[in-house]
């Protein structure tokens, strides 16, 4: 069980990379990453903290220095309680980006994070991802650290993508806008291999999930988050004094009547428009309630980003047609403390809230109406299904069905009984089953329930004595990257018998050890201090080259060897090596492109069956199999934890796919330029990756050269 064996309280690592994260006056709808998700984590953080068996949350994001933005993004370290806190690692360039521009930086990010909790007292006992970007971390982070991975997706790729493309946008252009098919894959890797998957509606589970090929609905937990009833509350009476009602004199005609409130951001998946022209084609209405949308914050329409700009200057238009002047508000501005003002006031008014959204994963601000004693009318379109059916206090729509909008707000606002009902049910079920107590012990009876993960790797482990004052590194693939050149190699050689004392020589290669060991007599190659071996399954320490038995046990996590055997079988294409090319922890197989079905393909079937397991292209013709923890880049990282090594010192070099993810993140990467590069141009805008003119070991000379690396 994730129960401590040592009664420690729980240690928690909430893990969310996008967005402008800070404990307070979080500037919701700023933009399309700092919306219900921001609120969510710091949320979440805070309850769990203040639960008695745990005794530290540390919510993760992306440090930030950039002058657009506040200060409070690029601290550190931010308290959020006194065991809770935001902490904030580098990710790329210091600016403020958008989250489809974090994909070529988030491995950094993991080894920033990883290099972050080594200095730390002791592991998290549990590592939480939130959407698709953090799942992409946390799948790392549990490989490296054995640790169990929680994920909540928030938002799911392959159902905005169906709905992208309803909306008519070509695929090209939402990959483009989007890059929908690394989040995609994001996606479907953390699925594979999460513990746990927290949703928040069934409705979630079925509808979006459900496209995903590892769909696993045992592993999926339904806790619908929280909200604050000590922020969102009823008005204290009928005439309570509000600030924000100053707001709302100026823009209408008769601002004591009844408020029909929407609030989200200016999202086009919001369908403010929409229910706009609802109420502009409803003159009875338009009599009996003033519309209110708050849709973020603006200066300026003409200097927001393109989608934003589009809603909000097709609400001015069509408030203009329809001749809305009075009876509509649209406020430019509010603060974080104002909304549960907001709230308030459309309560005390005797309104409505209403989300029209033509698709609502969750609804958090249904919630924090509900929690103000507002009614609500609903999309029928996701969780608002769950949220209504448990509250009892408002009426499902078809989001794009006007008149159904239109007739819905009509028929709370005219039945003053049947408001006081949906209001009382609201307040009443919103605590029971609402509540950020009643979320987090149920999270923390889920986590309870996790079967302890095999073969972890301690917190700290102890340092290789020989070559412990060695502060750099190289490790270079064999072939076609150090083999092939035969004046290269020698000259590769001379260097490194040169800086032996100073360097540690390491080896990452497909192949097994003896076959390594007949390169080295062959080609003259001094034996190295480390040999990574069948593609990161071995690790191997000389000169007596004593195997490490705690990599062993920690790869042999979920490995299903014959399993996987029986799955890959029946694919025409797929030729089994030779026996000397397989070992207890490597499959690998001769890989036809004339004949074999496509690697996606080949990927859809592994996760149809749960199998997780990573799976490299090598050459274009050889295909391995080896253990999710396992492979050159995973190897890597934990020899130098073993050597206390910076990976911003270690050169790593590789000139196939097999030797990418040893190049992602914060090594210095270099690819050599021979007729297989090409495998690995995906790396072409990633950081710190170089691309050699030279080809095999030239190509290491030149990168040598290219960092400056032994004056570093």
């Amino acid at each position: 069980m994730i129960e401590n064996t040592n009664t420690e309280p729980l240690y928690i690592l909430l893990i969310s990379v996008h967005g402008l994260i800070r404990g307070c006056d979080l500037e919701l709808g700023r933009d399309a990453d700092t919306g219900g998700q921001t609120k969510y984590v710091v949320e979440l953080a805070k309850a769990l903290a203040k639960q008695p068996n745990v005794g530290r949350v540390d919510l993760v994001t992306r440090r930030i220095i950039d002058s657009e933005v506040g200060p409070d993004y690029a601290e550190p370290v931010e308290p959020l309680s006194e065991n809770a806190q935001i902490v904030r690692i580098e990710a790329g360039p210091e600016a403020y980006i958008r989250k489809e521009e974090l994909w070529d930086h988030l491995d950094s990010f993991a080894d920033n994070l990883l290099s972050w909790l080594h200095r730390q007292p002791r592991w998290p006992d549990i590592l939480h991802s939130h959407y698709a970007d953090a799942g992409y971390v946390g799948v790392r982070l549990a490989h490296w650290t054995g640790l169990p991975l929680i994920h909540t997706g928030h938002s799911l790729g392959r159902d905005k993508c169906r709905r992208l493309l309803a909306m008519g946008l070509p695929m090209e252009a939402i990959e483009q806008r989007y890059h929908m098919s690394r989040r995609i894959g994001a996606e479907e890797e953390t699925l594979t291999n999460a513990d746990l998957v927290i949703t928040s509606t069934r409705n979630e589970i079925e509808e979006q999930y459900e496209l995903y090929d590892c769909y696993t609905p045992d592993k999926m937990a339904i806790i619908p988050p929280g909200t604050d009833l000590d922020m969102f509350h009823p008005p204290a009476s009928a005439g309570e004094s509000i600030a924000f009602a100053k707001n709302l004199k100026m823009p209408l005609h008769e601002p004591d009547k009844p408020v029909i409130l929407a609030m989200s951001r200016p999202d086009q998946r919001k369908n403010i428009v929409g229910l706009l022209e609802a109420y502009g084609e409803s003159p009875r209405l338009q009599q009996l309630a003033n519309l209110v949308i708050v849709a973020g914050n603006r200066e300026d329409i003409r200097e927001l980003s393109e989608g934003p700009q589009g809603v909000l200057t097709e609400l001015l238009l069509v408030a203009d047609y329809y001749d809305l002047y009075g009876r509509v508000a649209l406020p430019k501005h509010h603060a974080a403390d104002e909304v549960a003002d907001i709230y308030r006031l459309a309560a005390a008014s005797g309104g409505v809230f209403i989300n029209p959204a033509l698709t609502e994963p969750f609804g958090l601000t249904l919630l924090e109406a509900a929690a103000s004693g507002l009614p609500l009318v609903a999309t029928e379109n996701g969780g608002p299904v769950d949220i209504i059916g448990n509250c009892r206090n408002g009426l499902l729509v078809d989001p794009v069905d006007k008149t159904a909008m239109a007739e819905a707000l009509l028929t709370i606002l005219e039945n003053r009984e049947l408001w006081r009902e949906f209001s009382a049910n609201g307040l009443q079920n919103v605590a029971r089953y609402y509540s950020w107590d009643s979320h987090t012990q149920a999270y923390l009876r889920k986590i309870q329930a996790l079967p302890q993960q095999a073969g972890s790797l301690p917190k700290a482990p102890p340092l290789a004595k020989t070559g412990r004052f060695r502060k750099q590194a190289i490790f270079s693939a064999i072939d076609n990257t150090l083999l092939g050149d035969a004046e290269g190699l020698e000259q590769f050689v001379k260097l490194i018998r040169e800086k032996r004392k100073k360097l540690l020589f390491g080896i990452a290669t497909g192949r097994r050890l003896d076959a390594v060991l007949a390169v080295f007599k062959k080609h003259k190659i001094p034996m190295p201090d480390i040999l990574i071996t069948s593609l990161g399954t071995e690790i191997y320490y000389a000169p007596q080259l004593i195997a490490d038995i705690a990599w062993t046990y920690h790869i042999d996590h979920l490995w299903t060897p014959n399993v996987l055997r029986r799955v890959i079988s029946g694919l025409p294409g797929l030729t089994l090596q030779a026996k000397s090319e397989q070992s207890r922890f490597k499959l690998s197989y001769l890989y036809d492109s004339n004949s074999a079905p496509p690697m996606e393909e080949i990927l859809t079937l592994l996760r149809q069956h749960e199998l997780s397991v990573n799976t490299t292209l090598s050459f274009g013709q050889f295909l391995d199999f080896v253990p999710a923890r396992a492979s050159k880049g995973q190897a890597l990282r934990y020899v130098a934890r073993q050597w206390n090594i910076p990976l911003e010192r270690i050169l790593a070099t590789g000139g196939s796919g097999g030797d990418e993810d040893m190049l992602r993140g914060n090594t210095l990467g270099v690819v050599v330029a021979n007729r297989h590069c090409e495998e690995l141009s995906i790396l072409g805008d990633t950081e710190q990756v170089y691309f050699a003119e030279g080809s095999h070991a030239w190509g290491i000379l030149e990168a040598i050269e290219h960092y400056d690396f032994f004056n570093r």
